[in-house]
């Protein structure tokens, strides 16, 4: 199971660094949706490590995160990054265009939050 927690930090670490970088080139719902899927690795790396299982086949990260006691003000920014999953991708999820709903604020916020979250998992990881 590490090795498949290994797997899962390393793609969320890569996953983060681009969120970052696809601000820098206007790719706002770019950045929203690796913001997503760095923190879901993260979680799901965490379930590995904690818990010694594999996690629930999910993206909602609100759900994971309260499987891992994620404290509540971070289950707010959990709940702020969900539905990026489909939202930053779909334009029937978006009820638009998913690039014309995303700024440069709005993906700077979704970033912090991710790294806000894994800087937390990555203390519980490491304990």
């Amino acid at each position: 199971m590490r090795t498949e927690a290994d797997r899962l930090i390393r793609q969320a670490e890569r996953d983060l660094a681009n969120a970052r970088k696809n601000i820098e080139v206007e790719a706002y719902e770019v950045a929203a949706f690796l913001a997503h899927q760095a923190v879901a690795k993260y979680l799901k790396a965490a379930w590995f490590i904690l818990r010694g299982e594999a996690p629930p086949h999910s993206h909602y990260l609100v759900e994971l995160g309260r499987g891992l006691e994620v404290p509540e003000s971070l289950q707010r920014k959990l709940a702020f990054l969900n539905p990026d999953y489909t939202v930053s991708r779909y334009p029937d999820a978006a009820n638009g265009v998913p690039y014309e709903l995303y700024d440069r604020d709005t993906a700077r916020e979704k970033v912090a939050a991710a790294e806000e979250i894994i800087l937390w998992l990555r203390s519980r990881i490491r304990g």
